[in-house]
Order: structure tokens, then C-alpha cells, then sequence
């Protein structure tokens, strides 16, 4: 779609999950794009050579007193979901914000940074964006209302200490990378709210975003990993070509 419409293509390596990051997976996507006739711009951003950016970023975030430390395991805030104060509605995939008291100076190993939602939606600049995909076309202003109901306190740095989450690099990346358009499918239409208050506080550019269908095989099953869907060199194997492929995706 980028060269058709006369763009950049660029790759992108997500590695930094380094409990599911691996040099010969890396090298399957290589050759499964290559498979695929693509060819891209070197050199590929890898994002683990990048964590002293993304820290920078976060420490930004901090010395505007955004971030605090969080060491509740899943249980822990299960656990506190199950037992709201009287007349508090909850919803499960909300933070409770049992650790929000702490400031920064309190992390300990192990413990992850959250961003303070309340905090953050105060410093917030008339964010907007733009959505061209069919499902939700049009301009989107964020709600400070519905990012602390919806969204609320977001994980930004994992438990391992130099290691940030996928949202906060992703927008960094983006910037960087001089990243106009965004397209992607319509399960990650959610996030962006999240990801255009980030571009907000950091003083970042906000991309067009463009959120398609989610590409599923002939037996309607979404190709994802979390659905242990089919990979590529698997259909490869049953003998689909390169055009098939594109045709399963709506490139054909």
C-alpha cells in the first residue's frame, strides 16, 4: 500500500518482549516477506537497540510526575476488583490504582510503571485525530472522561528494569520514523486513544490512522498468534503462492 501510493516501506522489529523476542523467529519474518516479493528500506529498526530512547521518554513522563511504581501482580488486582467499596461500579480490565500513592523514588526490582491517567488527562491539549478506516471514519477527540474509565492507569515500563511497553515505544518509533500513515486492523482501534495522549504529553506528531478488518482464512479464523492461527510458511506448504496471500488480505 506505501508504494503503491508512492510512500516509504518500512520494517519494524517489536523485540521488546524478550521472553518471546528470538533471533530465528526474526529470521522467519525476513523470509516470509521476502517469500512475499517485499522488499524495504535498510536498516530495519529493531527496538531493543533503542531502550535508552524509550526511557528517555518515560522519564519525561516522570518529571512531569506521571509515572509511578506498581508491584501488584494480575492477582493482587483481581483481588481488589472483587471487593469495590460500596456503590463503585468496577470493570476487570481496569487498574484499581492500589499503588498509585507511591512516587517514583519507591521502585523496587520488579515492579512496573504505570502511567497516573488523572494526572496525565490534566495536561491534555485539545487531542485529536484522524481515522480514515470504514468502521470509525472521521475526526476523534479524546474524551478525558472515557481515558480514565476506559483506559485508565496503563502499564508504560515492564518489570524488567530498561524494558517499556509496546504502546509507549510504538508511538516513539512513529516519530522518529517520520510516520504519516498508520494501518493496522480494528482490534488495536482502542489503543489509539491511548497512544495519541502519549504523542500529546511528549510533544509528538499524530499519524493518520487507518484501522481495516481483521484478515481471516477460509474458515473465518483471524490470523493472529494469540489464535494460534496458521503461519505463513504453513500455507506455503499447502502450496498457496504469493498472490493468494495478497488476495486473502485484500491486496489482490
Amino acid at each position: 500500500m506505501a508504494q503503491a501510493n508512492h510512500g516509504r516501506f518500512l520494517l519494524r522489529i517489536e523485540d521488546t518482549d524478550i521472553d518471546r523476542a528470538r533471533p530465528e523467529w526474526e529470521a522467519l519474518i525476513y523470509e516470509d516477506l521476502h517469500w512475499l516479493g517485499l522488499t524495504w528500506e535498510e536498516p530495519v529498526l529493531r527496538q531493543s537497540d533503542h531502550l535508552a530512547l524509550y526511557n528517555e521518554h518515560l522519564m519525561h513522563l516522570a518529571a512531569k510526575g506521571l509515572i509511578y511504581p506498581c508491584s501488584c501482580s494480575r492477582t493482587d488486582i483481581r483481588n481488589a476488583q472483587s471487593a469495590p467499596q460500596e456503590g463503585v461500579a468496577t470493570d476487570a480490565s481496569i487498574y484499581p490504582g492500589t499503588c498509585r500513592h507511591r512516587d517514583l523514588s519507591s521502585r523496587r526490582k520488579g515492579d512496573a510503571l504505570r502511567l497516573n491517567m488523572a494526572r496525565a488527562i490534566a495536561h491534555l491539549n485539545n487531542a485529536s485525530f484522524t481515522e480514515t478506516g470504514p468502521r470509525h471514519k472521521g475526526g476523534k477527540f479524546l474524551d478525558p472522561n472515557r481515558l480514565v474509565s476506559e483506559i485508565g492507569d496503563a502499564v508504560l515500563g515492564r518489570k524488567e528494569i530498561e524494558t517499556v511497553s509496546y504502546v509507549l515505544a510504538s508511538v516513539i518509533d512513529e516519530a522518529a520514523q517520520g510516520i504519516s500513515h498508520v494501518v493496522r486492523g480494528e482490534d488495536l482501534y482502542q489503543i489509539t486513544f491511548l497512544q495519541v495522549l502519549l504523542q500529546n504529553l511528549l510533544d509528538l506528531p499524530t499519524p493518520i490512522y487507518h484501522h481495516h478488518r481483521l484478515i481471516r482464512d477460509d474458515q473465518g479464523k483471524r490470523l493472529a498468534k494469540r489464535d494460534d492461527a496458521r503461519a505463513l510458511s504453513k500455507f506455503r506448504q499447502e502450496g498457496a503462492t504469493p498472490q493468494d496471500i495478497r488476495a486473502m488480505v485484500g491486496l489482490g
